[in-house]
């Protein structure tokens, strides 16, 4: 099913690689723009949003080493693997502290867990990345991301719908269209073409559409959050239920459960495609 062994593929847990980056304006201008958000300012010193950090330790993977669907085919890093489809799953947040422009940080990513599921489409494999950033100094974040590789799916084979809470206490809409997708994949160096070809995402992949990005759903949430919240964010964790994608207007919410706060994105028809939870 996946060319090799289970067992030979966790042989890669525990593989880790250093990245390093320089937390400048540009990017974060770039962000501001696509989002129509407001930065403090633009000196050095100021610290940056929650999630803005997606924006370095770019994945400048060489063109020879992706894959038909724009996506790196792995090997010196991850493993390789027979299922070709892969998907953004969900992932967590421990924010220590802000970044801050100008700022030296450095990133050290670790293979956490490779885990083999079969679900109602097929089998997964899932894959738990551990980032660990680092400012000048000291630990500023702790980031898990969950991928998932499956085999293609049927045309018209999707997962299943989830109605989305009702009664937000915080709601906006947002037009997913083909530029806003196109920019982010821009800004953070994301060729996988479900975003942003239509046609390979259509005829190939079988999606309606351009599929929205997992962390552009994320950072708008955050963003949600940054607009209503009087205190800073110390976690936040996610799971994508569904693709959302460019064929109408998704809604971002959140609502005070008790001492946590519910997020979650929806489509048009009030199906859930992001569910998540912060804590302040």
């Amino acid at each position: 099913m996946i060319g090799v062994s289970l067992a030979e593929i966790q042989q890669c847990i525990g593989r880790s690689r250093t990245s390093t980056d320089v937390v400048t304006f540009a990017p974060l201008r770039g962000l501001a723009a696509l989002l129509d958000a407001q930065l403090t300012s633009a000196r050095v010193g100021e610290p940056i949003p929650p999630g803005w950090h997606w924006l370095y330790f770019l994945p400048t993977v060489p063109r020879s080493a992706l894959g038909p669907d724009g996506a790196e085919t792995g090997g010196e890093f991850l493993p390789q693997f027979a299922l070709s489809q892969r998907m953004w799953a969900g992932g967590t947040f421990e924010f220590y502290r802000a970044l801050h422009i100008g700022e030296p940080i450095k990133r050290v990513s670790t293979i956490q867990a490779i885990d083999e599921k079969s679900g109602k489409q097929g089998p997964l494999i899932f894959v738990t990345l551990r980032h660990e950033i680092f400012g000048e100094s000291d630990l500023a974040i702790r980031e898990e991301q969950i991928l998932a590789f499956r085999s293609p799916l049927a045309s018209g084979q999707r997962t299943d719908c989830r109605p989305a809470p009702r009664n937000p206490d915080w709601s906006k809409e947002v037009v997913p269209d083909a530029v806003l997708l196109f920019r982010f994949s821009a800004l953070t160096f994301n060729p996988h073409r479900i975003h942003y070809d239509r046609r390979y995402a259509t005829e190939v992949e079988g999606y309606p559409g351009l599929v929205i990005h997992g962390p552009l759903q994320a950072i708008l949430l955050l963003e949600l959050l940054r607009g209503v919240l009087t205190k800073p964010l110390v976690a936040f964790k996610y799971r994508l239920l569904r693709p959302l994608f460019d064929c109408a207007r998704i809604s971002v919410n959140g609502a005070r459960t008790g001492k946590d706060i519910q997020v979650w994105t929806a489509d048009a028809a009030g199906n859930v495609g992001l569910l998540g939870e912060a804590r302040e």
